[in-house]
């Protein structure tokens, strides 16, 4: 058997027993080194001089597209590496609408597996485009290929936690997706050291620092991706009881839709608009967290009146350096608002959670430039940390919220297609605010009120999605699979798992205290004991997560402080 293979679905079916709380630990590696993709803005200022070193080389008014991303003797504007987040997330919103119907039957090992290739590849590749001062092997590396890796790695839990937690979809969504909320919080302040540690007269650092996050980020994806397990058909929690088919407040059915309908149904487009709307408003100043904070303060982030453009090399790099601690503290929100506010939608409701959103998100967007002019950094960025937490509630709802619509069967499918919204959003929203920037500089208007217009336009975002979830409505029956279809697609996606699921437990009984996690020709692909499920196994995978996560948290917390000084 081919070692892809030794990947598939029914090699990673868990034996009864298994503790179902291993599996987040498997996500949360994933979803912490992909998760970096939000903390890319610590790189833009840096790789906008890194032909002049200490100052940018603009290239010639009269310069060509194609010239530009192929020049090596001018530097390359902050607005053209922004496209790299769009690249991000419209590949990943691209590979999971075409992959996760794939994802469904190969299972989350294999989707792992190619995720940490591609992510990581694409570092490797970016790393040689900046090596080279072209940017168009940027875009390929890490926008199109670790696009790709972003959106399998991102939807490969997510349809397995709904399964090992059907008594809590919000939390388990949560606990799916958080790391990829978290991911920068940890990523930005280790990319700002490691730039400082590998810059010299000649580089700004960012080729190496993209290199040595390349080999960090493999191995744990790699060992994410290994351990992941699935539950075997049938499987329920102990005690647990289905809920009834409708709930009044968040709108549940027991029954399933087929992913190839969902392009036809309203309430699929409806909740496709909430999503890109929502992710167009956040998405778009989390792109430029960096640059957004210090030309808007300037030196008043260290305590001096000056503007950005007035500061000396060492000055900036001081702020840049407070940038990073506020990139990093978004994304703590972001990763702290993905567990809490999915929780919380288990009891309020998924729709409910969104009217949340869309209205404290549309009051905080509008009094954002009143608190930008006025001063007021603390409020200034508290506002941002509850904005990105509601962004980040946002993903981790939605899964939920379409397995309350559609159902459970294939909800992974159905989440890959909902997501080419974030991919439509990754283009709008850092577009967005880039140009809206660049067009008030040009026209004379100073960079600290440059955001104002984007802010405003942010704010319009949310009262179409306000607008869009008030229109959300139990699916019509004309939509779900019938008992028979139903039966036909459980046979087409599990047929396979029952029969590894017999073959693990005949390996189990014949070899006594061991929990099989695949069987080829009667070997075991991988063995540990059955005490893995137990308290300590299970300590230590999410000590191996959640250490780097509370290190990231220290780290950030300490930058941040001086925001509110």
């Amino acid at each position: 058997m081919a070692l892809l293979d030794k990947l598939d679905r029914e090699h990673t079916i868990a034996r009864p027993g298994f503790n179902r709380w291993l599996v987040p630990p498997a996500a949360l590696a994933i979803h912490l080194c992909i998760g970096m993709a939000y903390g890319f803005s610590v790189f833009w200022l840096p790789l906008s001089k890194a032909i002049g070193i200490k100052e940018s080389i603009a290239c010639p008014a009269e310069m060509g597209f194609f010239d530009v991303i192929t020049s090596t003797t001018c530097d390359w504007k902050i607005s053209m590496l922004g496209w790299m987040v769009s690249l991000f997330f419209l590949f990943l919103g691209l590979s999971t609408a075409l992959f996760g119907g794939w994802l469904e039957h190969a299972g989350p090992r294999k989707a792992g597996v190619v995720s940490a290739l591609c992510w990581c590849g694409g570092l490797v590749i970016s790393a040689l485009g900046i090596y080279k001062h072209q940017i168009w092997l940027m875009w390929l590396g890490s926008g199109v290929i670790g696009g790709i890796g972003l959106g399998l790695g991102y939807i490969s839990p997510v349809s397995t936690l709904i399964k090992w937690f059907p008594d809590r979809r919000g939390m388990a969504t949560g606990m799916a997706i958080m790391g990829f909320g978290g991911g920068a919080m940890i990523g930005a302040p280790l990319a700002d050291k490691l730039m400082k540690h590998f810059a010299t007269p000649t580089s700004v650092g960012v080729w190496e620092t993209f290199l040595a996050l390349a080999a960090i980020y493999f191995v744990f994806m790699m060992v994410g991706a290994l351990s992941y397990r699935v539950p075997a058909n049938g499987w329920k929690p102990e005690g647990w009881t289905a809920p009834a088919a409708k709930s009044s407040n968040t709108m549940i059915t027991n029954r399933h839709v087929h992913v190839s309908r969902v392009w036809g149904i309203p309430q699929f487009w409806l909740v496709w608009l909430v999503l890109f709307l929502n992710v167009s408003a956040g998405i778009g100043i989390l792109a430029m967290a960096s640059p957004l904070l210090q030309e808007v303060f300037g030196g008043r982030l260290i305590g001096i009146t000056a503007g950005f453009n007035d500061l000396d090399t060492a000055q900036k790099a001081q702020i840049a350096t407070i940038a990073a601690g506020f990139t990093g503290l978004l994304s703590l929100f972001n990763i702290g608002g993905r567990f809490a506010w999915a929780t919380c939608s288990d009891y309020i409701g998924r729709k409910m959670t969104y009217f949340v959103f869309l209205v404290l998100g549309f009051v905080l967007y509008a009094a954002i430039p009143t608190l930008a002019h006025g001063g007021h950094l603390g409020l200034f960025v508290l506002s941002f940390c509850i904005i990105l937490s509601m962004y980040g509630g946002g993903f981790s709802t939605v899964p939920a919220y379409l397995a309350d619509l559609f159902g459970t069967q294939m909800v992974g499918a159905i989440h890959g297609r909902l997501l080419t919204a974030w991919a439509a959003a990754g283009l709008l929203g850092p577009t967005l605010v880039n140009y809206i920037r660049e067009y008030q500089i040009a026209h004379g208007v100073a960079k600290a009120q440059a955001y104002d217009t984007a802010m405003y336009a942010m704010a319009a975002l949310l009262v179409l999605g306000f607008i869009c979830n008030l229109l959300v409505r139990p699916v019509a029956d004309k939509y779900f699979m019938t008992d028979a279809e139903l039966a036909d697609e459980k046979r087409s996606a599990h047929e396979r798992d029952v029969a590894a699921s017999a073959g693990s437990r005949a390996a189990a009984a014949a070899g006594g205290d061991t929990m099989v996690a695949g069987v080829s020709g009667g070997a075991a692909i991988a063995a540990t004991p059955v005490a893995a499920g137990g308290a300590l196994v299970t300590l230590l995978a999410w000590a191996a997560v959640g250490i780097p996560l509370l290190i990231g948290m220290w780290i950030t917390l300490q930058k941040a402080i001086v925001l509110f000084k």
